[in-house]
């Protein structure tokens, strides 16, 4: 018997998989691609920043095992649901892989049995979508046959700090029943949990930190162009800001959002928010001024190129960074793809570096890329193109290196401050 199964082996599940297995649970992880099974049950990861040592530590002790074999979940006592959430081509929720895997628990649940969902969504998608997809596969009733809850991942990948165990749990349930059933099952494995009234505080919780995040990023990134038509920095301003310590919080600007957050669940709230006759003026304002980044960028390229008389067509550009985020290999909605594809169309001849990436995986949104190589990093490389831009500043590269190879350099993350260089940096 498992003390819990995990659908979904990703940046959210197999973590969570790892903390409960390091507290004695038994854990199966559950996922359809057999090469994530195979990999977790050889003890080897296939994300940067989760050891395969970790893996294999757990896999040894026979605490963890993965498996494609979803009439498992039946020897579970509990299932937690763990999949992607993305938005569709017309940027409306796509919850069709939570459905689906609803569809897929749902033969096998038992009497007693607690589904959890932790993949971000609107308010009202587990106690009603998911739980009507539930109790019509498996002919029982939530809250009286089987528990139904919601707890949002937080997971916040490349960042030393940010770990399952010491992160509050916030956990919604469909009865009062559920919720209890959901706060023993977390508690066994993180030292806080945060029970509130219903999975749809749950769910709003979860958007809310998003959404959060997603203003105050639109609002440095608005800034970032006032200021520079002022001739103000917006970096320096930012450093001299954060020194209150009160009233205010950092947050940086950059060439566009991008991980399976930020640009995402904020267009969650506004699709429901339209069903109660109510408008989201401030997240889609976020929103379009976000989306707007990277033409901002390609517009200073431009400019920084015209002004050594080159034009972007025909000229050698250089991504530096096609993670969403520092020090991670999760490209997931990366706007390093957006400027990629918007300078391709300008007629540049593009090439990434990332250190995290060696090569682009295939993905809906980008499958043409699929394939595409990291380039080397050295001085007769980065001597070959007439423009590099630093879209994601990893801690692990030589940007004095970089300064000093290059023609031209577009900074969308200052990350050449402090460095001396000849080489001309413009920031974007």
């Amino acid at each position: 018997m498992n003390d819990l199964a995990i659908v979904g082996l990703g940046y959210v599940g197999l973590p969570l998989g790892l903390q409960f297995a390091n507290k004695d649970c038994q854990v199966l992880g559950l996922d359809i691609d057999p090469e994530k099974v195979d990999a977790i049950n050889a003890g080897k990861s296939y994300i940067h920043h989760i050891s395969s040592e970790s893996i294999a530590k757990q896999v040894d002790s026979g605490r963890f095992k993965a498996s494609t074999d979803f009439s498992l979940i039946a020897e579970a006592a509990a299932v937690v649901i763990c999949v992607p959430s993305p938005l569709n081509k017309n940027r409306e929720p796509d919850i069709s892989y939570i459905l689906m895997t609803g569809e897929a628990i749902a033969p096998h649940l038992q009497p007693g049995m607690l589904v959890v969902l932790e993949s971000t969504t609107y308010p009202g998608t587990t106690d009603e979508d998911l739980r009507q997809v539930l109790e019509k596969g498996s002919g029982l009733t939530a809250g009286e046959d089987f528990h139904l809850a919601f707890s949002p991942e937080r997971e916040d990948p490349g960042n030393p700090d940010s770990k399952v165990a010491i992160i509050p749990k916030v956990v919604g349930g469909l009865t009062p029943s559920c919720l209890k059933k959901a706060t023993e099952l977390y508690s066994r494995a993180v030292q806080q949990v945060v029970p509130v009234s219903s999975c749809r505080a749950a769910e709003a919780t979860k958007l809310l930190e998003n959404i959060f995040r997603s203003i105050n990023i639109a609002l440095v990134n608005e800034l970032k162009v006032v200021y520079e038509a002022m001739g103000i920095d917006v970096w320096e301003v930012i450093e001299a800001a954060k020194t209150k310590p009160f009233g205010y919080m950092p947050f940086y600007p950059g060439p566009g959002l991008g991980g399976h957050c930020i640009p995402i669940d904020p267009f969650y709230l506004t699709w429901k928010a339209r069903e109660y006759g109510q408008a989201t003026r401030f997240i889609e304002l976020a929103g379009e001024i976000n989306t707007s980044m990277p033409q901002h960028v390609v517009r200073k390229v431009a400019d920084a190129l015209n002004l050594d008389k080159k034009p972007i067509n025909g000229s050698k550009i250089l991504l530096v960074g096609l993670a969403y985020k520092a020090n991670v290999d999760d490209d997931r909605e990366s706007p390093g793809y957006l400027l990629l594809e918007m300078l391709k169309e300008a007629g540049a001849d593009v090439a990434f570096y990332d250190p995290y990436i060696p090569v682009i995986r295939p993905t809906r949104e980008h499958a043409h890329w699929a394939g595409t190589q990291s380039i080397g990093f050295d001085k007769k490389t980065i001597a070959s193109f007439d423009a590099a831009i630093i879209a994601t500043a990893h801690a692990n590269v030589n940007y004095k290196q970089l300064a000093d190879w290059s023609h031209l350099i577009i900074d969308t993350r200052n990350a050449m401050s402090g460095i001396e260089t000849k080489t001309k940096v413009v920031k974007a």
